[in-house]
């Protein structure tokens, strides 16, 4: 039913590299057919090229470099008159701008992708941008807005049999379906998803696949050996991918199952590990979800609790801030798990 997984950014010259390919292999050959074709003079070829260009940083991290690149591949597109590019180079940007916490400049980018990928007849593009509002929407916390949209996306996902875009959308459901309570329902959902990531040979899929069937074993069965071992499985992936977003999440998820387990100290060395990894690649959401796990387990550690208090009353300002819902409910049940008073300063 579902053929093998491709990478539908990496265009022109670059078609050849696989969905699997090291995000360093990925720079080098996207950097070096980038200046041949600004050389030559192929403005179209350096928009695609530089699109390459411009993932691979913002999958390793480097955020100022991915921003500088999108944007160039945009410039290059429009002067040579190729709207499909300049669609697949703003949903870079979108992207881009979700995981740096500007969900407004996301929802902006991402909603000028789709209509630029319809008007240039490019429905993976359009397909592409659309999940992009999808997954935007699903990280605020805005569920209700956007489960039809990820249903939608699945439904035309599985229709192509397009493995990657089946995969994403399934996790993305998943994940709506846990945050509300469900696991059962997510983990069928994030075990579906893995059994079509490994078919499909599309090891990025199947490590967050992992990662939310870690997560579900560790809250709903209480199995924190088998949640770990599922981790470890997919830092494989990510390491030998340079994912280097995902492989904060995993190592905060790590932190997550042990502080479930009640081992906290090694809990806080996981939480302080993924928030070092999230600061370093400019990362606000992860960034506040580490210093989260990282607060409880020091409380639980015997940190005073007005430092606890203090420490979760700036974490309500600064998800406040940045408009994750979500994120925000998890600290009012932190302050009721630990007994502390959170007010929140804005």
């Amino acid at each position: 039913m579902y053929g093998k997984a491709f990478a539908p950014e990496y265009q022109g010259a670059l078609t050849a590299l696989s969905v699997n390919s090291s995000l360093v292999d990925v720079l080098a050959a996207g950097t070096e057919q980038l200046a041949a074709a600004e050389r030559s003079g192929q403005r179209g070829e350096a928009a695609r090229s530089g699109l390459a260009v411009a993932e691979a940083h913002r999958r390793l991290g480097q955020v100022r470099e991915a921003d500088r690149a999108w944007k160039a591949s945009y410039r290059a597109a429009r002067a040579a008159g190729d709207t499909a590019a300049m669609a697949w180079a703003l949903w870079s940007g979108g992207t881009l701008a979700r995981q740096r916490g500007a969900f407004p400049l996301a929802w902006r980018l991402l909603g000028l992708a789709a209509e630029l990928g319809e008007r240039g007849g490019d429905i993976v593009v359009r397909g592409y941008s659309l999940a992009g509002l999808a997954e935007t929407g699903r990280i605020q916390g805005d569920y209700e807005a956007v489960a039809r949209l990820h249903e939608q996306l699945l439904a035309e996902a599985r229709k192509r049999g397009e493995a990657r875009h089946t995969v994403w959308a399934l996790e993305g459901i998943a994940q709506i379906h846990r945050n509300r309570g469900s696991y059962d329902t997510a983990y069928a959902m994030f075990e579906e998803a893995a059994v079509i990531a490994a078919g499909a040979d599309d090891r990025r899929g199947h490590a967050w696949a992992l990662r939310g069937l870690a997560d579900i074993v560790s809250v709903r069965d209480r199995d924190p050996e088998r949640a770990l071992g599922l981790l470890s499985e997919a830092e494989e992936s990510c390491r030998a991918m340079n994912l280097s977003s995902a492989l904060a999440y995993n190592h905060k998820m790590r932190g997550n199952v042990l502080y479930r387990d009640g081992r906290y100290a090694e809990a806080r060395d996981l939480y302080e590990q993924a928030l070092a990894e999230f600061r370093a690649m400019s990362e606000p959401r992860g960034e506040a979800l580490s210093r989260l796990g990282l607060a409880k387990s020091l409380a639980r550690l015997g940190r005073d609790s007005a430092e606890t208090a203090a420490e979760l009353a700036d974490l309500a300002r600064v998800l406040e801030h940045i408009g994750l819902r979500h994120a925000r409910e998890m600290v009012t049940r932190a302050q009721d798990e630990l007994g502390v008073t959170v007010e929140v300063v804005k």
